[in-house]
Parts: structure tokens; C-alpha cells; sequence
């Protein structure tokens, strides 16, 4: 037998034993693709981050090199699925949230997830992580972020809601990491208090903007709350798993203020009629400019935080609202126009295929090893109510009764991007366990399925008084 990749179980003694990075080694095969052979060489460019997605899936098979042949034989037929199964798990997703929508209301991602989990290594194996889907994923975060960011209402985050808002989520991350170090000491407990006290803004939007509650005190509320719930994780991710000492990464961070300020400010005094006209002339041609702007602003931020080591999520949340400042004067039927082609970019393409490879990175064996494992995942759910929730019904709109404030905390306790990012970078790193990552996922995706919901279905009766 070849080299085989680091596998390892989590210890039974403790919860706390579960969210350290297993260092024991074990044994289990597994294999996705028989006919596939690894060498001596491969094995050990398989990267540290590789290593914990596949977790208990493969093992190599034998010690003798594949030939060319083969592996480019493999290479051709996963090429050849991805290219039809994840479109086709993109097209299922809303068809299975309409089909449920009598029932109950799901949100699409949920289900991408889910579909994400069925075709990858842990259920039928016809999918991994590869390069060509990581490189997909990877922009279709950044677009997430970016249409954060172009949700961003200024005006909620300033005055009473706004303040309280930041001081939820304050009060929440310090929870939440105090939640954290009792489990396991030093930056695993950050990192856990990060995916505590995040809010998944890019979920709540869509909600809001069905129930028709985006321009009321309730969703200016939800929004504010959803934005510091996005951008305060953002900035703590940037700061504590940077490699760098504290004091470098707070000044990296000023650096990139510095020149995102600045952008901002520009995008806010520069005057937009020549750039609105041409947008207007090219709405409906093949030149499609206003996308390729917004592309050419994406990826400018992205590059720029990825030059000075910064979360790249900054750089797209960024890039979002120099955009809203840069359409924000142009007429109805532009911007109505202009944002129906970026959603069909955003989440008609790249964002369902974050998603969908979420679900294949899945470990879902990690999860459904031991019973009690599972067992945690409502209890990780119960946690972001008790640590994001209640302080998050700081900033429920002035004079609101018992429903609303319980709507605006089963709002704030949603949350899933940052969770997914936050643990994805915590594992890679070392800091915290698959399984432990799996356990917070978990807990994130129920919370989408049920928090949002049940707001709603709490709200209504007010919303109709």
C-alpha cells in the first residue's frame, strides 16, 4: 500500500475533546475511484486542506504509479459529471423549495446544501472537491458577499438602530467566544465565537423582500442587523487568522480602509450621468458593460485583499457597496434592469455552486460517526438563538411588542455563510476538528430552515394588525 492520508476519530471522553484537531491516526478504506492509482508523489502534494475535506472517504489503493492514461481517463469522466451534475443540482434546488413551499418555506440554499451532501464522497460519491469546482466556489463567496454588500443600508446602521445593533453583536461575539474557550482554549474559541454571533444577510433579504417588509422599521431593523452580523465576522476572520502578529494585521486592516474609504468616498462624490448613459446603451447588446464593471470591481477588491493578506470576503463586501453608490442616481428602469442581470450572474450561477460544493465538502461521516455527534447539531441551533438571537432584539424598532422582538431575534440567529467560512478556515488551519466544523454547519443549516420560517409565521399576525 502507498501513502496514505492522515486519518483520525475524535475522542468520546468529552465534548470539549471534540472541537480539538484529532492528532491520532486510524485506518479506513474507502474508495471513490477504484480504477484511480496514486503515487508515492501525489499523495504528498495532496494539500493539508484536501486532506480534511476527504477525511474517512479514500485511501489510496495501491503502490505502483497509475498510468497517464488512466488518470487522464479519470480526469475526463469527473470533468464530464461535474459539468452536468452540478448545473442539474442547481436547477433541482428551486424546484424542490417551490414543490415544499405549501408546507413551509425553505430557503434554495438549504437544499443546494443538501443535494451538495448527496452527490458528494460522503453519500453516492459522485463528486469531490477539485480544483476547477474550488476556483468556482471560491467567486461564487465572493459574489455572495458582494450582493451583501450592495444590500448595505447606510442610513439603518446610523442612530439608535444601528448602535444597537453593533452592541448585539458585540455582546454576541463575546458570548460566543466565552462559549468557545470552555470547549477548547485559544483560537479554535474565536473562531466558534465568530460562527456564533454571524448573521446570514444574503438568506434574510429574499425573505424580506417576499413578505414585502424590506422598506419597514422591521426589515431597516433585520437589515442593520444583518449587515453588522456579516461585516463585524468579517473583520474579526481578518484579524485573527491572519499569520500575522495582532498589531500587523490591525494595520494591514487600516491599510485596506484606507484605500476602501477612499474608493467609497469617490464612488459617493463622483458624478455617474456618463457612466448611467453608457450603462443604459449597452443594457441590451452584447457588450454588457454595467456587468463587466461590476466584475472588474470584484475582482479589483478581491485582488487587493488577497494582495495585503486580508480576508478576501472584505474585498467583495466592499466592492458591493462602491457599486450601490455608483448606481444609486441612475434612473428606476436602469437599476431594475442592471440588478436583474447581476442576480442572474450571482445567484442563478456562481453562488448555487458555493453552495452545492459546501455540501460535497461535507463531512458527513465525521458527523454521523457517533450518535451523540449528531445530537449537537440542535444544540449548536439553540446556541446561536440563545448567543446571537436575544442580543440581536436590541435593535428591534421602538415600541415593538413580544412577536416582532422574537421575529427580529429568530432573524439575527440565522446564519450559515460565515459559519461555512469561518469553520472551512478553521479547519484548514488546524484550529478546530472536521468533526467540530461539521457540528457547526449543521446547526447553521437547521438554523435557515427553521428561523426564518418561524419568524414569519410569528409576524404575521402583527404585520396584518
Amino acid at each position: 500500500m502507498g501513502p496514505e492520508p492522515a486519518l483520525s476519530t475524535p475522542s468520546t471522553r468529552s465534548t470539549a475533546l471534540l472541537l480539538v484537531p484529532p492528532q491520532s491516526t486510524a485506518t479506513r478504506t474507502r474508495s471513490i475511484a477504484p480504477t484511480f492509482r496514486w503515487t508515492e508523489c501525489e499523495s504528498r502534494q495532496w494539500t493539508a486542506r484536501h486532506r480534511l475535506q476527504a477525511r474517512h472517504r479514500f485511501t489510496p489503493t495501491c503502490d505502483h504509479p497509475a498510468s497517464p492514461t488512466r488518470r487522464t481517463d479519470y480526469a475526463r469522466r469527473v470533468t464530464a459529471a461535474t459539468l452536468v451534475i452540478v448545473p442539474l443540482l442547481a436547477a433541482l434546488a428551486p424546484l424542490i423549495t417551490r414543490s415544499v413551499r405549501r408546507w413551509v418555506a425553505i430557503p434554495v440554499i438549504v437544499f443546494e446544501l443538501l443535494l451538495g451532501i448527496l452527490v458528494g464522497p460522503s453519500v453516492l460519491g459522485l463528486l469531490e472537491p477539485g480544483s476547477a469546482l474550488d476556483m468556482l466556489s471560491e467567486i461564487g463567496v465572493a459574489m455572495l458577499f458582494f450582493m451583501a454588500g450592495t444590500e448595505l443600508n447606510a442610513s439603518a446602521l446610523r442612530g439608535r438602530t444601528g448602535t444597537r445593533a453593533w452592541l448585539g453583536w458585540f455582546l454576541s461575539f463575546a458570548i460566543g467566544v466565552a462559549v468557545g474557550w470552555v470547549l477548547v482554549p485559544g483560537i479554535g474559541a474565536v473562531i466558534i465565537g465568530i460562527a456564533l454571533s454571524s448573521t446570514a444577510l444574503g438568506t434574510l433579504i429574499p425573505v424580506l423582500r417576499d413578505n414585502r417588509e424590506l422598506s419597514t422599521p422591521f426589515g431597516h431593523a433585520v437589515g442593520a442587523i444583518g449587515t453588522v452580523g456579516e461585516f463585524g465576522p468579517i473583520i474579526a476572520i481578518s484579524v485573527v487568522l491572519s499569520h500575522r502578529s495582532a498589531i500587523v494585521a490591525i494595520l494591514v486592516l487600516v491599510v485596506f480602509a484606507v484605500v476602501a474609504l477612499f474608493a467609497i468616498w469617490r464612488a459617493h462624490r463622483a458624478e455617474h450621468g456618463r457612466l448611467h448613459r453608457f450603462v443604459d446603451a449597452t443594457l441590451h447588446t452584447s457588450a454588457q458593460f454595467a456587468i463587466r464593471l461590476v466584475l472588474l470591481i470584484v475582482a479589483a477588491l478581491v485582488a487587493l485583499s488577497a494582495w495585503l493578506e486580508v480576508d478576501i470576503l472584505l474585498g467583495a463586501f466592499t466592492a458591493g457597496i462602491i457599486w450601490q453608490l455608483l448606481i444609486r442616481d441612475a434612473s428606476h428602469d436602469i437599476q431594475e434592469a442592471v440588478e436583474s442581470k447581476i442576480e442572474g450572474l450571482a445567484f442563478g450561477f456562481l453562488i448555487p455552486i458555493f453552495f452545492i460544493v459546501t455540501g460535497i465538502s461535507f463531512d458527513l461521516d465525521a458527523l454521523l460517526e457517533k450518535p451523540w455527534t449528531l445530537a449537537l447539531v440542535p444544540l449548536v441551533t439553540l446556541a446561536l438563538f440563545l448567543v446571537r438571537g436575544l442580543p440581536s432584539a436590541l435593535a428591534a424598532p421602538e415600541g415593538s411588542d413580544r412577536r416582532t422582538k422574537l421575529s427580529v431575534a429568530l432573524m439575527g440567529a440565522t446564519g450559515l455563510p460565515i459559519i461555512i467560512v469561518a469553520t472551512s478556515t478553521g479547519v484548514a488551519e488546524g484550529y478546530i476538528s472536521a468533526t467540530a466544523a461539521a457540528v457547526l454547519v449543521g446547526g447553521g443549516m437547521l438554523s435557515v430552515l427553521l428561523f426564518p420560517a418561524t419568524a414569519t409565521l410569528v409576524r404575521k399576525p402583527t404585520a396584518k394588525a
